[in-house]
């Protein structure tokens, strides 16, 4: 195909040799599989601010380091030169999580540089090199589910003790390749501790989860994985090696009107993401 204007300058600079499809257009970036040597990769081009139609992005930088007084005033003013910031900090934060995460020991996409608002990184797919599908297009048994929440919930765990939240995690960003669920697209990765919103992403990310592969499997739809790990990682007690047990029992405290208001406004918000998620997906095909 026709070398898209983005990716060209990486042509010339031999990072890229070839490139070979378009995969997807999402809300914040568009996705080409490329060929560099005699590997298969993905070239994820981020779109501009005024193109993005991320909702309330703001809202999941705050809390994220500036590395001088002069780009924060310059992106406070709206400055030329403090979007220009902005866009370096939203991009980097998808190549500074999947490196952090990988480490950790959570599936993600490896990369390979992130070059004038490209990154490259690995195509993730199943043993015939096909491109891996979405969750949102697998169906499993009762056991499969069960046996992959398992294994996403001990994923969320690693990310939660790097101090880490996806802030948007759904059937629509992970994918499936033969040993399981990967977990891809994090420019929008919530700090745990400087967001005064993370809880709330944090509820909504893994009862997500709850909900997708409760519909394998129903026992799932029960399970407090939610609370449980956040309750754990306010008390300073949430480690890499802990033992969840999906339950969590309020200790007789009055409700809380305010924090039921906030699951229900998450859950309401969800919600309409999900339908724009499904729109921009029927779109996509």
């Amino acid at each position: 195909m026709k070398t898209p204007k983005r990716l060209q300058p990486l042509v010339e600079e031999g990072l890229i040799d070839e490139v070979l499809s378009r995969l997807m257009s999402g809300k914040e970036a568009d996705v080409f599989v490329v060929r560099c040597g005699e590997q298969v990769r993905c070239a994820k081009v981020y779109k501009d601010a005024i193109k993005r139609s991320f909702k309330k992005a703001a809202q999941y930088q705050e809390g994220r380091q500036v590395r001088s007084g002069r780009e924060a005033r310059a992106m406070a003013k709206r400055s030329k030169f403090g979007r220009e910031q902005e866009e370096k900090i939203w991009q980097n934060a998808e190549v500074d999580a999947l490196s952090r995460l990988a480490m950790a020991g959570v599936r993600v996409p490896e990369t390979f540089g992130c070059v004038d608002g490209v990154l490259l990184m690995e195509l993730v797919t199943d043993d015939e090199g096909d491109v891996a599908p979405r969750l949102d297009d697998v169906t499993m048994s009762q056991e499969q589910a069960i046996e992959d929440h398992q294994l996403m919930m001990h994923y969320i765990k690693l990310m939660l003790c790097e101090g880490l939240i996806h802030g948007d995690l759904s059937e629509f960003n992970v994918l499936v390749d033969d040993n399981g669920p990967v977990i891809i697209d994090l420019p929008q990765a919530v700090n745990a501790a400087a967001n005064n919103s993370a809880k709330a992403m944090f509820l909504r990310d893994v009862n997500n989860m709850r909900r997708y592969y409760g519909t394998f499997a129903p026992s799932l739809l029960h399970t407090q994985y939610a609370k449980e790990m956040w309750s754990l990682y306010e008390e300073g007690n949430l480690t890499p090696h802990t033992e969840l047990s999906g339950q969590f029992a309020d200790v007789g405290e009055n409700a809380n009107v305010d924090a039921v208001l906030e699951e229900i406004n998450a859950a309401m918000e969800e919600e309409f993401a999900r339908r724009d998620r499904l729109r921009d997906a029927n779109q996509d095909d």
